[in-house]
């Protein structure tokens, strides 16, 4: 029998609770905060990360094939005229470089502050450079010679401070004090190897200094701008065109078939040494080092110009004047000695050992 009674009606239903209030709050646990923010440090290199060995290694090779020629120049100004001697150099140089005149793709066309600066570099570091280089090893011992081109790396630091605003730090410093005082104790030592000396020789020789100086400064500039190749054969070319006045004044009472083979060879390799691969070398390691450390590696110079004047030339070699390389050396080691950069020693480093290494 079905029930009078009325069925109860159900109340207003009852809100809904949003999701995040049903759900059961952790149960906290006694773990450690998180340790708060620290600053971010940019991450230090490694040392070795920091170091261009490779744009020291082409400083370096750069330099000591410089030095080789110094010493076999003796050979070749005994041959043929100092005027006929460069202008054949810079004709051959030219004939092999010809391919490394063209633009390289993204290269800007030529400034006129670039062409101006091309001319000074090949005027200094080319035309004067060889001129005051082969008329004063005529008159110096090959081994005095490379000592006194040892005072580069000072005439590199006071021009790049004068003209490029370059800072010069502490072991740069110290490592080209170690190399004028290696001059200035040859300057004091009476031997010279048997070869007569002249005063008109050592003013050449200091001219070669400060042409050379004037090389590295021009063209750490030029560096910037354009690629090594195009540098050297572009250089060259400003060396052809300044030598070749004199090249064929001296040319035409010069008796070509009296020069031996031998010392046509010796010329091919002065021409490619001298303005190809040296040049080349030397820029692309100027690239990624400042202008005063650069200067420092000019030490392998007089180091290997001694070499060949002791092993070819039949020069000596006295124990004061190695005790001079040896302190040059030393200045090379101290001013390129890896040091790490100066920042927080918690910061861990991470950045990676083959990451590119700019520019100094």
């Amino acid at each position: 029998m079905p029930s009078s009674m009325p069925k109860p009606t159900p109340g207003p239903a009852a809100p809904a609770l949003p999701a995040a209030a049903l759900a059961v709050a952790p149960v906290p646990v006694n773990t450690p905060a998180p340790p708060p923010a620290q600053p971010s440090f940019p991450a230090t290199p490694a040392v070795s990360s920091q170091v261009p060995w490779l744009a020291y290694g082409c400083l370096a090779a750069s330099t000591s094939l410089i030095g080789s020629y110094v010493g076999l120049s003796k050979l070749l100004v005994a041959a043929f005229p100092v005027f006929l001697l460069a202008w054949l150099r810079f004709g051959m140089a030219a004939v092999i470089m010809a391919p490394w005149l063209v633009r390289t793709p993204g290269e800007m066309p030529l400034s006129r502050r670039t062409k101006g600066l091309l001319f000074l570099e090949s005027f200094f570091g080319n035309f004067l450079f060889s001129l005051c280089l082969l008329f004063g090893v005529r008159h110096s011992s090959a081994v005095v010679a490379g000592v006194i081109m040892a005072g580069i790396p000072a005439a590199v630091a006071l021009l790049s401070f004068v003209f490029l605003r370059e800072r010069i730090g502490g072991r740069v410093l110290a490592g080209i004090a170690l190399a004028v005082s290696g001059i200035a104790m040859v300057a004091l030592h009476k031997q010279d190897g048997g070869t007569p000396q002249s005063g008109w020789g050592a003013l050449l020789l200091l001219g070669a200094v400060l042409c050379e100086g004037s090389y590295v400064v021009i063209g750490k500039q030029l560096t910037q701008a354009l690629s090594a190749k195009r540098i050297s054969a572009l250089i060259n070319l400003w060396g052809l065109a300044l030598v070749t006045p004199l090249g064929l004044w001296q040319a035409l009472d010069f008796n070509f078939a009296a020069v031996e083979p031998k010392q046509w060879g010796l010329l091919l390799f002065y021409a490619v040494a001298a303005s190809m691969v040296t040049v080349w070398l030397w820029m692309q390691g100027l690239r990624h080092v400042s202008a005063p450390k650069a200067g420092v590696f000019m030490v392998f110079l007089p180091i290997s110009t001694a070499v060949i004047g002791v092993v070819f030339l039949n020069e000596t070699m006295s124990g004061l004047q190695a005790l001079a390389y040896g302190l040059a050396l030393a200045g090379v080691v101290l001013a390129t000695w890896p040091q790490r950069t100066s920042g927080p020693a918690a910061a861990p480093s991470s950045a990676p050992l083959s990451a590119p290494t700019a520019p100094e």
